[in-house]
């Protein structure tokens, strides 16, 4: 049975900090791939700072090719809009019977993860790998101790999407920030540069 991780996330844009989680996830557990799911509308985001989908997914496609372990999905553009973690799941695994989904996520994200919807779904059926980030009020969960929850030795990448957009915006070179297909894929578009 083949082990997927999903990585879930807007990517808008996608940049190395995600290609390094991803990479490190499918090379150092026991995952055999990391699917980036890209969500067309995070019910807790404004969906008017969002690039279109298939622009967020070409991005993901291209800033990936040379990782034969890292796959991109639209798996919830066609799915009801705002969508929640455990109806995608639900879907996929109905699409993919002999693959194993488990989920992907930062730190912080398993301090709310009981205010997700059926969290307890998605616990039950799923494993969740957890990997490390720096955020404010660090307090300790009793997740951690759950047996599908495993936290990751994943190295700690602090770059954000929101601070790449504001970058462009303001002009700023943060090119070693994205790969060189991302970065010229989002020069030439002219993206988040007003």
């Amino acid at each position: 049975m083949k082990k997927v991780g999903l990585y879930f996330g807007t990517f808008n844009p996608i940049h190395v900090g995600h290609l390094i989680i991803a990479n490190h996830l499918a090379e150092f557990t026991n995952l055999d791939e990391v699917w980036f799911v890209v969500t067309p509308h995070n019910p807790f985001k404004k969906k008017s700072t969002l690039l279109a989908d298939h622009h967020r997914y070409q991005m993901v496609e291209i800033a990936i090719e040379d990782f034969p372990k890292l796959k991109a999905s639209k798996i919830e553009f066609g799915l009801p809009q705002p969508n929640y973690t455990v109806n995608t799941l639900a879907h996929l695994n109905e699409q993919y019977p002999d693959f194993q989904f488990n989920l992907i996520m930062g730190e912080d994200n398993l301090q709310s993860f009981t205010k997700w919807k059926n969290y307890e779904v998605i616990l039950d059926n799923n494993h969740i790998y957890v990997y490390p980030r720096v955020y404010e009020e660090k307090r300790t969960t009793d997740l951690r101790q759950h047996p599908k929850i495993h936290i990751v030795d994943a190295p700690i990448v602090e770059i954000s999407s929101t601070f790449i957009r504001n970058s462009i915006k303001f002009k700023k070179n943060i090119k070693p920030l994205l790969s060189d297909k991302v970065w010229s894929y989002l020069d030439e578009m002219n993206f988040y540069k007003k």
